[in-house]
């Protein structure tokens, strides 16, 4: 493998799996372990299973003459980076919250922790090595079952007074709009979300009632079907919607955006530009070629290179 020198351990829990890795100062995962997370199990054994992974590949470390820097963490749910604590969990990982990650991890490891929500971890690996590091300050946006954000400031994620900021999957966009499950409606990832987005596809009834993924209806719309395309239109429009608000708000930079659906590459973001460029207010629409809206460019390596970073920069 050629490496030597300092390492840190990150882990990106998610409700289905935790991907995990040794990162180098390079940004580079350079050994991979990744396990189911069996969050059914409760808070108590996913600790564990997390205390566990990390020292085995602690082990692995040492095996290789590595030195380990530390822990990084990046979460699912509301986290308090300076306190080490999961303030808000999703139902996705039951008697998470209020779980003292970074304490307890450290008395059972003797290793630093880092902790950190997994939306601000993955943007922070993209300002790091990914698509972001060109910008100073950028808004990095996940597509997925919901929509995560974070809005990087000189290269870091900014926080807010709690640790809570970057919940922009939350802002409303249609007031009236879908019931949410945090309990408000019209929040923008009932529309920009991969979730929206199928349903959308089912609202369009028989014409697309064999579509069953994000992916055949990307395909479908390719070949040229006119309901496919309908919906697929409607749907940038939207994620435009949130991201002119972005714009407006924080006039960053650039704007990075994550997820498996970006696969699709211009095909999708294409049609985001351009719906972006007619949302914004002119002083903005003016410079809108100069606001850059790219691909995540980690892939699923982003949550473990993000939550390390902090050791390296």
């Amino acid at each position: 493998m050629g490496h030597t020198g300092e390492v840190a351990i990150g882990l990106d829990i998610g409700g289905t799996n935790i991907k995990s890795g040794i990162v180098n100062a390079e940004g580079v995962v350079i050994h991979h372990l990744n396990c189911p997370t069996k969050a059914n199990e409760g808070g108590e054994a996913l600790l564990n299973r997390i205390t566990e992974i990390t020292k085995e590949l602690e082990r692995y470390s040492s095996s290789q003459g590595w030195k380990v820097k530390g822990v990084g963490i990046g979460t699912a749910g509301q986290v308090n980076s300076r306190t080490g604590v999961v303030m808000g969990a999703t139902a996705n990982l039951p008697g998470w919250a209020g779980m003292e990650i970074g304490n307890r991890l450290h008395s059972m490891t003797g290793l630093s922790v880092l902790i950190d929500n997994d939306a601000n971890a993955m943007a922070f690996g993209e300002a790091w090595v990914g698509s972001g590091r060109q910008w100073n300050d950028f808004v990095c946006v996940t597509l997925g079952t919901g929509v995560g954000g974070c809005l990087i400031i000189n290269h870091r994620p900014y926080q807010g007074r709690d640790g809570f900021a970057g919940e922009i999957g939350h802002h409303v966009i249609e007031y009236s709009g879908y019931p949410c499950n945090c309990g408000r409606t019209g929040c923008w990832e009932q529309y920009a979300s991969v979730t929206g987005l199928m349903r959308m596809v089912e609202e369009a009834g028989t014409e697309l009632e064999e579509i069953s993924t994000a992916e055949s209806i990307f395909a479908s719309a390719q070949e040229g079907n006119d309901a496919s395309i309908h919906v697929l239109r409607r749907y940038t429009q939207y994620i435009a919607a949130g991201l002119a608000n972005m714009v407006h708000t924080f006039n960053p930079e650039g704007i990075v955006i994550g997820g498996a659906i970006t696969r699709q590459g211009d095909f999708l973001l294409n049609p985001v530009r351009e719906s972006l460029s007619h949302q914004l207010l002119p002083v903005f629409r003016e410079r809108v070629r100069e606001i850059e809206v790219v691909s995540a460019s980690l892939g699923d390596n982003g949550g473990v290179v993000g939550a390390v970073a902090g050791y390296f920069i």
